[in-house]
């Protein structure tokens, strides 16, 4: 299934993004207060809407509530990028990923809800479109180029294995980092994180927590 991205601010940044993501094919909303660059982005993208992200309505019209994941791409607006991200997690949209401009900014994004707060360049934005197409259900950031850690929920083919027994890293070529697991005692408390064993048995409502190449990934998401 093709993903829908959001992406909000089409400046330096927002620009290479969308072009990234468009040559991938992926369906991409874009919202941005400038006209000029809205209409110069259109051919790249799905829908481009002229408006202002801090209106929860204006995004919500916009579909953006049916992304799978938005990027906050605003410049120097560091108002607008929080207003931005807290209407996009109020929307209910998973994934916010939100550029910061400085350390302060960023904990400051965290702190309203962003999933995952990134400090660009021209070339994080190649990666990180590679990243957002990946997998269809991983929360994925990439270490070096090709090189990620993701967290996944524990493929149907490795249900009641042991790591052993699945032997993930030859056939499939991941690592399995770390087990999060339901408490059996209270499921609705935050997962126990697990180091796992060559004999730790995989549940099939386990989320595991792997390192691999992008593609290596989205082969074991889909085993």
């Amino acid at each position: 299934m093709t993903k829908r991205i959001g992406i909000i601010g089409s400046g330096r940044f927002g620009e290479a993004l969308v072009q990234a993501l468009a040559a991938q094919g992926a369906e991409v909303v874009l919202m941005d207060t400038d006209r000029a660059k809205i209409q110069e982005l259109s051919e790249y993208v799905t829908k481009a809407i002229e408006g202002d992200a801090t209106n929860i309505h204006a995004l919500e019209e916009a579909g953006f509530a049916a992304c799978d994941t938005v990027v906050v791409a605003i410049g120097e607006n560091i108002e607008g990028s929080i207003m931005a991200t807290v209407n996009c997690k109020d929307l209910g949209v998973r994934t916010v990923v939100a550029k910061a401009s400085t350390d302060v900014h960023g904990r400051v994004l965290r702190r309203v809800g962003a999933d995952v707060v990134i400090f660009p360049n021209r070339d994080r934005a190649q990666r990180l479109a590679r990243s957002l197409l990946t997998v269809s259900q991983v929360d994925l950031f990439e270490i070096a180029d090709g090189l990620c850690a993701a967290e996944i929920p524990a493929p149907e083919a490795l249900a009641d294995k042991t790591l052993a027994e699945a032997d993930v890293r030859k056939a499939y070529d991941v690592t399995v980092l770390a087990i999060r697991r339901l408490d059996d005692a209270d499921p609705a408390a935050p997962r126990r994180l697990l180091i796992p064993h060559a004999d730790t048995p995989i549940r099939l409502d386990d989320h595991l927590l792997i390192c691999g190449a992008s593609e290596k990934i989205d082969a074991f998401a889909q085993a």
